[in-house]
Formats: C-alpha cells, structure tokens, sequence
C-alpha cells in the first residue's frame, strides 16, 4: 500500500475548486477524504508535503486565512479527491462568519456521500483541544468516518510525542466514528507521510 500511494500522489495533483457554499460543491463523481484542524494547525504545509508540491495549498501565518472548502484532484483519469476543509476554532474571527463555516462544514459533513473520511488534525505540542472535541462530535453525530492525525512531530521530544499519541489514540477509542489508530507526522522532515499516504488510499476501499 506504501508503493501503490507514493506513485498516486507523485501523479498528477490539480486545484478544482473553492467552494465559498454547498452551491458551488463538485458534483459527488470521485470519492473524497477531507482534511480538517484548527487553525495553525499545519494543514496547508501536511497538504503540500503529501502531495510533494511547495503551494499545492495557501500557506499562512494568518490563522484562519481558508475560507471555504478547496477540492483537489488527483490523478488524471480521476482517482479521487482532497478537501481542504476551513480552519477552525480562532478567536479573532467574527461571529457570524464562524457561524456561517460551521454550517458549510455541517452541511458538507452530513450530505456528501462520497466523502469516504475525514482526517483530523491536531497540533502535537497542544493535543486534542475543546475545538477539536467540537469538530469530533460533528463528525460522530454525522456518522462520517474519521481519523486523527497529530502535525508538527518534530517539534516535540519523542517521549512527549509518545505521551501525546497514547492519550490521543485513548481519546480516539472512545469516539463512535474515529479509527482507532493515529498517525504522527512532520511537514518540515516528511516524517509519517508515507503512512498517511497510505492511509488516505485505504480509506477509499
């Protein structure tokens, strides 16, 4: 599964499109697996590193900066797709327009059929946050499969970095929709990118 997802994501790898609301979603064509996080979290640098493009997605030192949900193509013929899901859970947002995210995301969540799963991102440094139990629960109440992925492994010590996978994956267990297993990665030294190329592949079967 490691050699069959390297050749996937060193194909080809396009931008379709931002859709600002449900109107402007693609048509359900292609199985898709999302990414989701809060702000900060990384989630623009763990898409550029596993697609091994420098800007496939915005980075920004701007929490908050993606704004609607971003679909990416991969392979051509049409393997499935990536969704860049907004960022979550910043205090300088105003109220309305948080609001407004967390519609399009529910919405998403809830009526895509052909969302196959949903990778949570979390910061290793901090752990699973009050935000992140938010998204958790949207996800257990929409009955969308998920998965929890720590970023920034680098930037602890690896027995902080055990600590936090143990009490992470403890966390996941008692979650009715998130896969039991959790996978530790570095954007900066590509640590765990194979293994999470591997397990976006697998969650398509």
């Amino acid at each position: 599964m490691i050699e069959a997802a390297r050749k996937v994501f060193a194909g080809p790898v396009t931008f379709l499109k931002s859709a600002p609301a449900l109107k402007f979603l693609p048509d359900m064509d292609a199985p898709e697996v999302a990414f989701a996080g809060r702000s900060n979290v990384g989630k623009s640098s763990l898409l550029n590193a596993l697609t091994n493009r420098n800007s496939l997605a915005r980075t920004s030192n701007t929490p908050g900066r993606t704004q609607e949900l971003n679909f990416f193509d991969i392979g051509d013929p049409l393997i499935f797709r990536l969704v860049d899901m907004p960022g979550y859970g910043f205090a300088k947002a105003p109220k309305d327009l948080v609001k407004q995210w967390r519609f399009l995301v529910n919405d998403f969540l809830r009526g895509r059929t052909t969302l196959k799963r949903t990778l949570v991102l979390i910061d290793s440094r901090h752990g699973i946050k009050d935000v992140d139990r938010d998204i958790m629960k949207m996800l257990d109440d929409a009955a969308v499969s998920y998965r929890l992925v720590l970023t920034k492994a680098d930037k602890i010590k690896p027995t902080e970095l055990a600590t936090t996978i143990e009490k992470t994956a403890a966390e996941a267990r008692t979650r009715p929709a998130a896969h039991p297993e959790i996978i530790a990665t570095s954007s900066e030294t590509g640590f765990g990118m194979a293994e999470l190329r591997s397990a976006v592949l697998e969650s398509l079967t």
